[in-house]
């Protein structure tokens, strides 16, 4: 199957990368790793103002309707920018509250996130103990089993190998129940797979920031007279990293597709955030190493792209744990 965009769709995502470009991204992102969420939310309003948002809550709430495609060509961009944030959580976060059916829990909060108002960090207890953000978030969302919860408050920041993803260990209990019962446990389980497909989305966008800096960076720097882009260990190098991000697309799109033909896209979702992942983290490898080990340094901002791409790969499912979902290993009893 051939997939592209449609003119408008690529046009959307120019409009805000040039939107995202003027915003300072990288100042947004060291104030937002100090607690600062000022420039933060300021990105997150040119995000709402573009619509990003509304694409992930209904027509009657304020949004344009749940639109995957769309929403996945936003969030690429989203990652090419490194916009901090819970973005991903607050997308599933109002897909998992639309589905629930709860008329009163969504009137209240969908038409906030829609417009840029609301940040809202949203954790699944079943995938992971933390909440993304939930210190800089007006709501936290839980899924605890066949519960759905708000805490009513948050713990201490804990370390992550991102500065700018401020996590927060979610307690056990605790926090009002909001819903609960089987509806709950099917909405989190499809809000799972939707933060699964934007997070491979974002590493995508991001992966290729990274090819394109680095790719910058090499026409640029000299050894022996003559610039490290013309040898072909480093052509080599950049080429398995293009190539990386080259199969990872089609997977991202193609399982964006499914998902708004409303097909069950578990599988073509495990594939392309394990196939994105690994590609952004390569090219993260590739730009730190091309860039001498410059990538480390914090005065840099390539090192912020590159200690988001490590988070990227994990987040909402392991390389592992989605190549577990693609080849799930048989039984011992056949």
């Amino acid at each position: 199957m051939r997939f592209l965009l449609d003119a408008e769709q690529a046009e959307f995502g120019r409009t805000l990368g040039r939107t995202l470009a003027a915003a300072d991204t990288p100042a947004a992102i060291r104030a937002w790793s100090t607690g600062d969420g000022g420039p933060g939310r300021a990105v997150w309003r040119r995000l709402a103002e573009a619509g990003v948002f509304g694409l992930a809550v209904p027509e009657r709430y304020g949004g344009a309707g749940f639109l995957p495609v769309e929403l996945v060509v936003g969030l690429v961009e989203s990652g090419r920018h490194a916009v901090p944030g819970p973005v991903v959580e607050t997308a599933a976060a109002a897909v998992l509250l639309d589905r629930l059916g709860d008329a009163d829990l969504a009137a209240t909060w969908l038409p906030a996130v829609a417009a840029g108002s609301a940040v809202v960090s949203y954790a699944d207890l079943a995938r992971g103990p933390y909440a993304l953000d939930a210190a800089a978030a007006d709501a936290t969302f839980v899924a605890d089993g066949g519960a759905l919860r708000r805490p009513g408050g948050h713990g201490p920041v804990q370390p992550s190998v991102d500065p700018a993803r401020r996590l927060v260990r979610c307690a056990e209990d605790g926090g009002a129940v909001l819903a609960s019962g089987p509806a709950v446990r099917a909405a989190a389980a499809y809000a799972a797979d939707v933060a699964r497909l934007l997070t491979a989305a974002q590493a995508l966008g991001l992966g290729r920031r990274l090819l394109d800096d680095t790719v910058a960076y090499v026409k640029q720097r000299t050894q022996f007279g003559v610039a490290i882009g013309s040898f072909q260990a480093v052509k080599h190098r950049l080429a398995d990293v293009l190539l990386g991000l080259e199969f990872a697309e089609p997977l991202v799109y193609g399982a964006a597709v499914e998902l708004a033909g409303g097909r069950e896209a578990g599988v073509g979702i495990a594939m392309a955030k394990a196939a994105a992942g690994e590609a952004a983290y390569a090219a993260a490898r590739a730009a730190l190493q091309l860039h001498g080990a410059l990538g480390y340094t914090d005065e840099l901002d390539l090192s912020l792209w590159i200690r988001k791409a490590r988070a990227l790969r994990g987040a909402w499912g392991t390389p592992a744990e989605c190549r577990a979902r693609v080849l799930p290993c048989p039984t011992q009893d056949g």
